[in-house]
């Protein structure tokens, strides 16, 4: 089905380590356009470069521009400040994922995460939106 290609929505990974992005690719390209980078600071440039994302799903912890810092650039930006954002993290204390929630994410997932349920919960973000 290669005429999908055209109509899937587009997900903007930044995530720095190599095997939860071969995982996310893996993962998310049978249902979505992946783009990855490995630092904030690329990502936010692919952002002012004039992409606009379905989605972004970020690290909190990568070179550059942190998850944090990039999740605030995007929301204060006109542009992209109603892209959905998705926290994708390490840190499971509670109160990461309040300060995170609280700065505009969409949502927060623990790494290790379960594929399936990360799918799932960028699918109905989408459809909310009603991009899917």
């Amino acid at each position: 089905m290669s005429n999908g290609q055209i109509n899937k929505p587009s997900v903007l990974v930044v995530e720095d380590d190599a095997f939860i992005q071969a995982i996310l690719n893996q993962t998310l390209s049978e249902n979505f356009t992946v783009t990855i980078f490995t630092d904030g600071m690329e990502g936010f440039n692919y952002l002012q470069s004039g992409n606009i994302p379905d989605i972004i799903l970020s690290d909190l912890n990568i070179p550059g521009l942190d998850g944090m810092s990039l999740l605030q650039q995007v929301r204060s930006s006109g542009f992209f400040s109603s892209v959905p954002f998705i926290i994708l993290s390490g840190k499971e204390d509670t109160e990461t994922r309040i300060r995170c929630l609280e700065a505009g994410a969409d949502d927060y997932i623990n790494k290790p995460f379960n594929p399936r349920e990360l799918d799932a919960r960028l699918k109905n973000i989408l459809r909310r939106m009603g991009k899917i």
